[in-house]
């Protein structure tokens, strides 16, 4: 049997495709599965000497064989190894080339100090290909420029609206991304209004039903004793008080993006002093005024 690809190619390219598409289905996170599994560096060791060795196995078994054929047997092996493709009717329809026999047939009068011309003709698969270039233009010129169904712009705005949608779906049973350090305060009504259903939920008891305070501090006014804004209270809810171990964290009940709800709730009614409100506690609280960079001010600056 005549092998078209030798062994020496075949055993590397049959491993380098199972070696990737490993990599490819295993989760191993920022490094290759075969470091952080060691049963992946295991396999692909026992797949490599397991290749290695059905090669062997079929070069001795066509050794054998071969000592085994008659000598017609053996004349018709040898002719069958010596066929190449470019002797092939389909590669002889594909380039229409002469042979050196037939270059005669083709050849010019033309002479640069020996060197002779050949008339050949263009190869077939060539002027195929061409001609399915021209067709695919008068269909894409058709298509976008004279029936006019969607533009590429429109194309795009399409392909991003659906992936803006499957990133939507995804976020639903995607881990919480919200943390201490990338929280931020969300002022849009439907986010308040859900903040304070979970706060009714799971924090009236200690605080009120308007934050003026019971058990726990009053909220709504502007005295803190672990710092006000968004990210101290976030901080304060996830992980609990060490000043007043009733606080307990909560950040294994509420998810992230809850508590960055009921946060921003708390915020929204910083300073309403209701009715009955407890005693301050803790140190006014006023949050810091980020000073504006120089490339901020040159921007508003441009804007203006």
């Amino acid at each position: 049997m005549k092998n078209l690809i030798p062994s020496y190619v075949r055993v590397p390219v049959i491993f380098a495709i199972v070696f990737a598409g490993m990599e490819f289905f295993i989760d191993s996170g920022d490094r290759p599965a075969f470091i952080k599994y060691p049963m992946v560096s295991l396999f692909l060791g026992v797949f490599m000497f397991l290749l290695v060795a059905i090669e062997i196995v079929i070069s001795a078994v066509d050794r054998v064989t071969y000592q085994l054929l008659t000598e017609e047997q053996r004349k018709q092996l040898e002719n069958a190894k010596s066929y190449s493709f470019t002797e092939s009717k389909l590669y002889k329809s594909l380039t229409r080339s002469k042979t050196i026999e037939e270059e005669s047939d083709v050849l010019l009068d033309h002479d640069y100090d020996g060197i002779k011309e050949l008339d050949n003709v263009l190869p077939p698969w060539w002027v195929y290909l061409f001609y399915g270039c021209i067709v695919f233009a008068f269909v894409y010129l058709i298509r976008f420029h004279i029936v006019g169904d969607y533009t590429q712009k429109e194309e795009y705005e399409i392909a991003m609206a659906k992936a803006e949608k499957e990133h939507e779906e995804y976020l639903k049973t995607a881990p919480d991304l919200v943390n201490v350090d990338n929280v931020e305060l969300l002022t849009d009504a439907a986010s308040i209004s859900e903040g304070k259903k979970i706060f009714d939920a799971n924090c009236v008891a200690c605080h009120g039903a308007n934050l003026q305070g019971g058990i726990g501090p009053n909220l709504a006014d502007a005295y803190w004793i672990n710092g006000g804004g968004v990210k101290n209270i976030f901080k304060l809810i996830s992980e609990g008080s060490s000043n007043n171990p009733v606080m307990a964290p909560w950040k294994e009940v509420i998810k992230g993006s809850d508590i960055q709800k009921i946060s921003s709730y708390i915020v929204s009614l910083n300073g309403s002093n209701p009715d009955g409100g407890k005693a301050a506690e803790g140190e006014i609280w006023v949050e810091e005024e980020k000073i504006p960079t120089t490339e901020t001010v040159v921007d508003t600056l441009t804007i203006k």
